[in-house]
């Protein structure tokens, strides 16, 4: 046979093989942007009013500025933490049900997060009350502390929209039909916009104007997601309510106890740090200088919990479907995705560190403490594209308790005692805090993506199928269910 000849038989394998591996890797790049992208637009938009009712107090005062800062960084922080955590066993749930064709066990899921969610809320409530007392205990500057109570009491709406708008989002994301959420989050920012500057600057009502925006333009989403659930859009998942969501609840507390504690542990780290900034010479620049860099962080944050959602959902299908060697693949498309969004706001932190600050302040001394943390800042966006995929991968697979082990130790064992030392001891203020932070966040990704890369899948595909028919309910009428059209 002519050499050139046996050369091309040689090579059309590899060619095929190169084809496929392409073609294989725009499915799965298709499929994670139809989940990602309206999670990053609802998360974006959603965190982005937080941000804008912040702004708009920062131009009303100093004081102002560090109170909402202290009040949702760690109290709306420390409940968020919560019932993220308790809502993520619902995407664990609904994410391996709707792979494995379970579509009417979906509404239940749903159905019981919003109870055991709701029942943990009214547990939390009276934090909001005694705001006040909380920070004076903690030891907190008397001027701060006293006007974080009529702030804080403006949270409590934004408590129970949270009960509810979470879980529908994870179970809209499960079935791939997030888009929803996404325009209307959107659509919310833009009101919220133009309502905080009617009732701020145009009616004159401070604080008060700020907060019934946010709260107003909050359940109004909620609402929309309301119409959209119950007109008829989720018609295999969703069958209206049902006694069944009263059944196996203890179970579903107990995952959600373990999703609690894993989420928390990480959202009460920053609020934690926060706290520790409010003890330093200057507490209302100290604060207010910090919760911006937490705030930047956190809003490219939410970008990547785009990829966070997709990563649980894909990991959790492809576990219901029975498809290990589908995971593994998931996975590693996730991940090179979420690294070049990262290396992205990594470049433009680096090169517009002090421009972010006046976004949110005026005042020369807070940007000037801003500007010394943008290196700093820029590294911790860059871990936010690696760590949320692997965080995902835990939640999609069950892993929970684990990671939960894990965040403990990186977070509190190192990450807080290194910030308090280089902070107090070394006296590099704010920036010794930070590289504290940088350093749990660093052992945290470091871990997680060993445990990852030693799982074995197949293994889990027989843990999610176990769990899911210990949980089955079947319908009342048995009929051919179709997959739901997104």
């Amino acid at each position: 046979m002519d050499d050139n000849l046996e050369q091309g038989f040689l090579a059309q394998p590899q060619e095929e093989d190169k084809t496929d591996l392409k073609r294989r890797v725009w499915i799965e790049t298709k499929t994670i942007w139809r989940v990602a992208f309206p999670g990053m637009l609802s998360r974006v938009t959603s965190f982005g009013m937080i941000v804008v009712t912040q702004s708009f107090l920062g131009h009303i005062g100093e004081v102002e500025l560090a109170t909402y800062a202290l009040v949702q960084s760690v109290f709306v922080r420390f409940i968020n933490g919560i019932l993220i955590g308790m809502s993520s066993a619902t995407e664990t749930l609904c994410g391996q049900a709707f792979g494995a064709g379970q579509y009417h066990m979906m509404g239940i899921y749903l159905q019981r997060s919003w109870i055991v969610d709701g029942i943990t809320a009214t547990i939390l409530l009276p934090v909001f009350f005694l705001a006040t007392p909380i920070f004076k205990l903690l030891g907190q500057e008397d001027k701060i502390a006293d006007a974080a109570g009529p702030i804080s009491l403006w949270f409590i709406p934004m408590l129970y929209y949270m009960v509810f708008g979470l879980t529908i989002q994870m179970y809209l994301q499960a079935q791939l039909k997030n888009l929803i959420v996404g325009c209307l989050s959107a659509a919310a920012f833009v009101l919220h916009l133009l309502l905080s500057w009617i009732f701020v600057y145009k009616l004159n009502w401070g604080v008060a104007g700020a907060m019934v925006s946010l709260n107003l333009c909050n359940w109004a989403m909620v609402f929309g997601e309301f119409v959209f659930i119950f007109g008829g859009w989720c018609p295999n998942t969703w069958k209206g309510f049902s006694k069944a969501a009263f059944y196996d609840l203890l179970p579903i507390v107990k995952l959600s106890l373990a999703s609690g504690v894993m989420i928390c542990l990480e959202l009460w780290y920053n609020a934690i740090l926060v706290l520790l900034a409010g003890y330093m010479k200057n507490a209302t620049v100290a604060i207010a200088a910090f919760s911006i860099c937490l705030n930047v962080n956190a809003w490219e944050f939410m970008i990547c919990l785009g990829l966070f959602g997709a990563s649980i959902v894909r990991v959790a299908n492809e576990l219901g479907r029975g498809k290990a060697k589908a995971v593994k693949f998931a996975i590693k498309t996730i991940m090179s995705t979420s690294i070049c969004i990262g290396l992205v706001f990594f470049v433009l932190c680096l090169v517009f560190g002090r421009q972010i600050s006046y976004m949110f302040t005026s005042n020369e001394q807070v940007a000037e403490v801003m500007s010394s943390l943008s290196t700093l800042l820029a590294i911790s966006i860059l871990f936010n594209s690696i760590q949320p995929v692997l965080t995902g991968v835990a939640i999609g697979s069950g892993f929970q308790s684990m990671v939960a082990f894990v965040n403990l130790g990186c977070y509190y064992a190192v990450g807080l005692p290194l910030g308090a030392v280089l902070g107090y001891v070394l006296h590099l203020e704010v920036t010794g805090l930070w590289i504290g932070l940088l350093g749990g966040v660093a052992l945290q990704t470091f871990i997680l993506a060993f445990i990852v890369w030693r799982t074995d899948w197949d293994e889990q595909v027989k843990k999610a199928s176990e769990r899911l028919n210990r949980w089955l309910i079947k319908p009342e009428e048995e009929d051919n269910q179709s997959p739901p059209q997104a």
